[in-house]
């Protein structure tokens, strides 16, 4: 039995969140029929609704333009792991949309994308009071069978707190 077992716990305040989406498939069925910057500037603007990772998590689109997006994200302590910082996945699943939607504005109607590898390098730990988190992916390198990218994440204070690269993959929608 471990150590910790028989130390009193502390007092459960349970804490809840209600997390609502729309339809993943009418939004996935825009691509074909949009360029991808149209598509991103579509969740810019909210006339296509974000995918579902994006409502559970709490990432918005802020900005497209073509080879670069800006996303934001609020954590709180629903992002905490086990040692009661955000879990690394916020920031990854963070750096992977803006990487890939860098990547999306650079397509034209018909094309698509999906991401082959991803590198992140974390640089500082996010708490739920380290504030509103920016990312920003932009385009290395365009292509018409691969893209490459990379991205940072700011906290509120402006401190860097992760940075990453990206292989894209390019085919028909």
């Amino acid at each position: 039995m471990s150590e910790f077992a028989n130390q009193s716990q502390p007092v459960d305040i349970t804490r809840s969140k209600t997390v609502e989406w729309e339809d993943p498939h009418a939004t996935a069925s825009l691509v074909p029929t949009l360029s991808g910057l149209d598509f991103m500037l579509g969740f810019v603007n909210g006339t296509i609704p974000p995918p579902p990772i994006m409502k559970l998590m709490g990432i918005s689109a802020v900005s497209a333009e073509v080879g670069s997006v800006t996303f934001v994200a609020d954590p709180d302590e629903s992002h905490y792991n086990p040692i009661g910082t955000v879990h690394g996945g916020l920031v990854c699943t963070l750096l992977d949309s803006v990487l890939g939607c860098a990547a999306q504005t650079t397509l034209a109607q018909g094309q698509a994308y999906t991401s082959l590898d991803i590198t992140v390098s974390y640089l500082r730990p996010v708490l739920a009071t380290s504030g509103q988190l920016t990312a920003v992916g932009r385009v290395v390198k365009p292509g018409s069978r691969a893209a490459f990218t990379e991205g940072t994440v700011h906290d509120a204070a402006g401190k860097l707190v992760a940075t990453a690269t990206s292989t894209l993959l390019v085919f028909p929608a």
